[in-house]
Parts: C-alpha cells; sequence; structure tokens
C-alpha cells in the first residue's frame, strides 16, 4: 500500500504560481528565488520554448512530492503479546507402525494419523511458539519452540518409525520438553505428549520427569493412541486381538494430574482429531496483538529526480547566456 507521511505539504504545490500574482510593495522588490517565479531580467530570454517552464514546474513538483514523504507499507504482521510454549512430544517406537486406524477408507497406521492430526493442531496454533521432540529408544529435539509453524508442520510430515529406535522413552520426553522450558523462560507451558506404550527406555522414569515438570509449572496432557480391538487375520482364520494391551494408561493419567493436565484416550482417528480440538478449548491462543506494518521510505526518489531536473535547468541557462 502506497500513501503519504504529510498530505498538507500538497498545499504547497501552487507557491510558484501566488509568488508571481503577488503586486510589488515597494519598487524595490526583494527577489526570492523561486521556481517559475523568474520575471522581469533574470527570466530567459527565450520565450518561444515551454521546455523550462515545465522543467521549473516538474522540478517543484517533485520537492514537493520528497516532502510529503511518500511511503510503501507492507502486509500487516501480527504479533501475540502473550503467547503459549507448546512442546509436542511424539512416540516413534515401532508399536507405531500398526495399522488399527483409519483415514477415510482406507487402514493406515497410527504414526500416518498422527502426522495428520497433528498438523491440523499446529496451523490452529498461529501465535503460539510450538515444538517438536521424538522419542523412542531416547528423546530428541526435532524442532525448538519457534513461531515458523509452517517448517514445523514439514518436520513432523517427514518423521518416520525406527528414526530414533523401536523402545520408549516416555520419561525422557518429558525430560528434555522440560529443560527446553527452562532455556525458554515463558510462564505459560504446555506439553502434549502422545504415545501408545509404556515406559521402556531411558535414563529416567515418567514419574520423574513429571515432578520435574511439576516444579517448573510445566503442564502435561498425555494422549494414550491405539485402537481396543483389531481382526488379525492368520493361516488358522481371523481372530480379535487388543492392540494397546501394552499401554500404560495409568503411568500417563499421574504425570497429568500430577502437572495439572489431563490425560486423554483416542481409539480412532475420530476421538485423535476430538482430542486435539479439544485441547485448542482448554489452552486458548491469547487474544491480544499487535500489529504493525514494516514501512519503506520513497521520499529519496523525487528529491533525486528533482535535483536532476535542477541540474538540466541550470546547464540550459548556462547555455543560453
Amino acid at each position: 500500500m502506497f500513501e503519504f507521511s504529510y498530505v498538507w505539504a500538497a498545499w504547497l504545490l501552487p507557491l510558484p504560481l501566488l509568488m508571481r500574482l503577488l503586486p510589488a510593495v515597494t519598487k524595490q522588490q526583494v527577489r526570492l528565488w523561486l521556481p517559475l517565479a523568474q520575471v522581469g531580467a533574470d527570466a530567459p530570454t527565450q520565450t518561444s520554448s515551454r521546455w523550462p517552464v515545465i522543467l521549473l514546474w516538474l522540478t517543484w513538483l517533485c520537492f514537493v512530492l520528497a516532502l510529503m514523504r511518500p511511503i510503501w507499507l507492507g502486509e500487516p504482521i501480527r504479533i501475540s503479546q502473550e503467547h503459549r510454549d507448546v512442546m509436542l512430544a511424539v512416540d516413534l517406537s515401532g508399536s507405531m507402525e500398526i495399522e488399527d486406524m483409519e483415514l477415510g477408507l482406507r487402514q493406515v497406521n497410527r504414526l500416518e494419523i498422527s502426522k495428520k492430526v497433528i498438523n491440523d493442531f499446529i496451523a490452529r496454533r498461529q501465535g503460539d511458539r510450538l515444538g517438536l521432540i521424538l522419542f523412542a529408544d531416547h528423546a530428541y529435539l526435532q524442532a525448538p519452540l519457534t513461531f515458523d509453524l509452517t517448517t514445523l508442520q514439514a518436520l513432523m510430515q517427514e518423521t518416520q518409525i525406527g528414526l530414533v529406535g523401536d523402545k520408549t522413552a516416555i520419561g525422557e520426553g518429558i525430560g528434555l520438553a522440560v529443560k527446553r522450558f527452562i532455556e525458554a523462560q515463558n510462564e505459560q507451558k504446555v506439553l502434549i505428549l502422545l504415545t501408545d506404550g509404556q515406559n521402556t527406555s531411558g535414563s529416567i522414569t515418567p514419574i520423574q520427569a513429571a515432578e520435574l515438570a511439576k516444579e517448573h509449572d510445566i503442564k502435561i496432557y498425555t494422549i494414550g493412541l491405539g485402537a481396543d480391538v483389531m481382526i488379525q487375520r492368520s493361516l488358522f482364520g481371523s481372530h480379535r486381538v487388543n492392540p494397546s494391551a501394552d499401554l500404560d494408561e495409568k503411568t500417563l493419567t499421574e504425570i497429568a494430574v500430577m502437572t495439572g493436565g489431563q490425560y486423554f484416550r483416542a481409539r480412532s482417528s475420530e476421538e485423535l482429531s476430538q482430542i486435539y480440538q479439544t485441547l485448542d478449548k482448554l489452552e486458548p491462543i491469547s487474544a491480544q496483538e499487535q500489529s504493525f506494518r514494516p514501512e519503506q521510505p520513497l521520499f529519496h526518489w523525487p528529491l533525486l529526480i528533482a535535483l536532476m531536473l535542477l541540474s538540466i535547468r541550470l546547464i540550459w541557462l548556462k547555455e543560453a547566456q
């Protein structure tokens, strides 16, 4: 968007004409040089050409435009005055490969449905700072806390099972999140932990890590992922199995209660999507925002043109003499 900072300066445009029309007060007039105000003996003798007058008008116009200070305003940029730091901890153990979820009309594994639902959640958190932790044998920081949600979505989409091992280090996932939150020094800290099993690896237990989180006022929401029933086919026929038999709901519930959060159970893609929508309501984005538009000053362009035209006019007068 283009605009002028000092629109009132446009009233100076007819000033040269006004100076020509002012009557002489005394015989000894004080001469004030202004473009288009050269009269009498100092006026150019070549009256047949209108180009000198046009040059003076253009010079004065450019000077006034520069005085009006034209600027180019960029697109509005909104910044939340207060934001939440939300860390997403996602289980990448081997059990996330179990295909007990449905996406549309096809059967998909737990990680694939997690990618879709979590990316939808990330897209709705404009104004918050989000980070991503992956854990299996150990916990790894995939993305630090950032406002760049597009990059975070891309990193989440690129995650693969087996990237950090096959076991489940829930305690390390929480511990790493606590460390990152301490470094960030934000008062509003939320961890959303998604897992489909129990702690089988790592140097710290989930309860010990939850105690650290509680000490630093970090709220943890835990999600247990996995269907209760799945039909398994073999050479001897089909039988029903519980693919979530290893899910440690007791520990996940204790972690959430200890830190002031909540435990959720997701047995299907629909339930998982509803859980993240519920989290949006439990931890709403701050409504207070500041916005600004970057300004790019443009006054130097008309000023440069005015100086060039004035130089041409002076050269013209010199040649005319």
